[in-house]
């Protein structure tokens, strides 16, 4: 049985490679002649398979080279119909259609190779450009980082290493400064009042004298002693910035003070003012 089948086998194969002696004298005879050997090809295939099926329905024991026989032609059937479903390209031998379609092959790929060109062409545009830009960047980076070296060089040259005397030798300098100020502030404070704010010469009281030693009981105290006393009570006693009049303040210049906003009244005790503050 097994040498009937290999016989057949042999036969199939030879069927199966037919040659096309016949040049091809146009595409449409040449499609029609490939399905028409594809058909035949087809008819002998299922022969084939007709004796094959029939063959191994009458065989009773299990052969080896059959069982590797039907592996053998399993594959070729798949093989067969993956052809089957491919559509057959056939090339003519003409030499007018083949230079007819070399010439559109050519045309289609030189309008592709025109649509890449021109793509190609304004991606480098694009990219041109871009670089223009990162240049660009790139020098004004350079040049901030060269502006920042020269102030870090100048910085550099500039430092004072910081040292705990020298910082308290200036502090205690400009304390010394901000005194001498306030003196000359003070006396020229004094000289002002004195000259513009003097105190009456009669009506039972007389201008202070500081060397003498005999002093009226109701000795009347100038201007600039009363802010000065506001001045020295706000700063020494922030708490408690008022002062008590007394006999000695000459109500005229009380009542300049309080009308000019200089001073003001306490909101219990009349008798009792402070300086107005006037940083708030």
């Amino acid at each position: 049985m097994a040498e009937i089948f290999s016989k057949n086998m042999s036969l199939y194969e030879q069927d199966m490679s037919p040659t096309i002696t016949s040049p091809l004298l146009s595409s449409n005879d040449a499609k029609e002649q490939l399905l028409e050997e594809c058909e035949e090809i087809w008819k002998q295939m299922e022969e084939c398979q007709n004796k094959l099926a029939l063959q191994e329905s009458e065989t009773l024991g299990s052969d080896p080279k059959l069982s590797l026989l039907m592996k053998r032609l399993k594959a070729l059937t798949a093989e067969f119909n993956q052809w089957q479903k491919r559509k057959p390209e056939v090339i003519t031998t003409n030499p007018k259609i083949l230079v007819a379609l070399g010439r559109d092959q050519l045309q289609k790929l030189d309008h592709d190779l025109e649509m890449v060109l021109s793509t190609v062409q304004a991606k480098n545009k694009k990219l041109k450009q871009e670089l223009l830009r990162e240049q660009q960047w790139l020098e004004e980076q350079q040049q901030l980082i060269a502006c920042l070296n020269q102030t870090k060089e100048e910085v550099s040259n500039q430092v004072v290493h910081f040292s705990e005397k020298r910082a308290f030798q200036e502090l205690k300098t400009k304390m010394l400064k901000i005194k001498a100020f306030k003196e000359e502030i003070l006396k020229a404070l004094g000289e002002f009042l004195e000259e513009h704010f003097p105190l009456p010469e009669n009506g039972g009281t007389t201008k202070k004298k500081r060397h003498s030693s005999e002093e009226p009981q109701a000795q009347l105290i100038t201007l600039h002693e009363i802010l000065e006393n506001l001045i020295n009570k706000h700063v020494n006693v922030p708490h408690d910035p008022y002062i008590t009049i007394n006999a000695s303040f000459w109500s005229p210049y009380i009542e300049l003070l309080l009308r000019y906003g200089i001073a003001l009244r306490h909101p219990e005790d009349p008798n009792r003012i402070r300086l107005e503050n006037f940083y708030d």
